[in-house]
């Protein structure tokens, strides 16, 4: 309330537990509620798919619940999924088992990246409305799903990691990741003279390989499809991070990455890939010349919502684990929040597979908004 100029809010949560999804879920609607005209943007991890590494039992009731308050009260969700995660930690970092730590510095990474022109603000994307309104074409469609490269092995070990082979000898997998996850090529005058995987050069990395690799889906942070014959972009922003890119690189990747034909754009709006150009800290020394960071809107996160259901109405038709819910307010006399919920997030679904189509701008929603899923 003493804001000089209060532009908006962002808050971090997990859709999947009681603290993230519930006091997450509060603090949303009064927050829309007590500032409606200010945005409102979240950092939302999803839980794990996989139903041997759930961590709760009642995580589809607190995810769909949670769902319907970001869909509603949200302005920009940027999602950021355990199980991508855990899979670029093993994948691409070559780490066996994840800590939280380990997975909470790839969400570091990420918050770190995106605000990036908000903290060092130039002639573009200074502002969060700046920032988000390209990326959301509509009001509803405002998940985003992210990338980064390159990630190497020496951002997430503190220390030097224990090697059988002698003393300060890297280990193989630590330097082959660490060289594989650059996705670099090292120059021939470096040499890596750091302990347990860490790199004393500095990689070479050209702004068209960082453009390309971060709509690879091994790098985006999202476990849905991007490459389905169906699916498409709604929109990207590409912040590139480097001391030494000149405009003229930019446009130069952009004009090849247009000449193939890689990136498949939806079929009723304009095609483009905005990019911004952000310098690296002078102060923490940097593996790689050039890092690029995405932020985009793809219509592969119905396949998201839709996994997210199907575990939903598993357990509610058979009406599982809801003794705990009919124990609050809300739920005392029926339970049809959940009803209601679960009818916003499949209209959800439904309108990011009508992005894909060209009569998307004659799509209407308000049809299904009789049953009370959308308000």
């Amino acid at each position: 309330d003493n804001s000089d100029s209060l532009e908006g809010f962002v808050m971090c949560h997990s859709i999947a537990g009681g603290t993230g999804s519930g006091m997450g879920s509060y603090l949303l609607e009064a927050l829309n509620d007590h500032f409606p005209k200010k945005l409102v943007q979240t950092y939302s991890v999803f839980p794990n798919w996989s139903q041997n590494q759930s961590d709760v039992v009642v995580q589809p009731y607190n995810s769909v619940l949670t769902l319907k308050r970001l869909t509603l009260n949200a302005d920009a969700v940027v999602v950021l999924d355990n199980t991508a995660l855990n899979r670029i930690a093993v994948d691409r970092l070559k780490i066996e088992n994840p800590t939280v730590d380990q997975l909470n510095s790839l969400v570091a990474t990420i918050m770190a990246a995106s605000t990036t022109t908000l903290r060092y603000p130039g002639y573009m994307n200074n502002d969060l409305i700046g920032l988000l309104a390209s990326l959301i074409p509509t009001p509803r469609c405002h998940f985003l799903m992210t990338g980064y490269t390159p990630l190497t092995i020496a951002d997430y070990y503190q220390n030097p990691i224990p090697t059988s082979a002698g003393d300060g000898d890297a280990t193989p997998t630590s330097q082959e990741a660490a060289t594989a996850a650059a996705g670099g090529r090292a120059s021939s005058n470096n040499k890596n003279t750091g302990r347990g995987g860490h790199s004393a050069s500095v990689r070479k990395t050209t702004v068209l390989d960082v453009m390309r690799r971060l709509t690879q889906p091994d790098n985006i942070m999202v476990s849905a499809d991007t490459r389905s014959p169906t699916s498409c972009y709604i929109s990207i922003l590409n912040i590139i991070q480097g001391n030494d890119v000149e405009p003229t690189q930019i446009h130069t990747a952009l004009q090849r990455m247009r000449e193939r034909q890689s990136i498949r754009f939806i079929p009723w709006g304009p095609a483009s890939i905005q990019v911004a150009l952000a310098r690296k800290s002078p102060f923490l020394a940097s593996t790689n010349k050039v890092s690029g960071f995405m932020l985009a809107n793809h219509t592969s996160m119905a396949e998201l919502f839709d996994r997210l259901l199907g575990q939903y109405d598993k357990i509610r038709r058979r009406n599982a684990f809801l003794d705990n819910y009919r124990r609050e307010p809300m739920f005392k006399d029926n339970l049809d929040e959940f009803d209601s919920a679960r009818e916003t997030v499949q209209c959800l679904v439904d309108e990011y597979r009508a992005c894909e189509r060209k009569d998307y701008v004659d799509y209407d929603y308000a049809s299904r908004s009789d049953s009370g899923g959308l308000e």
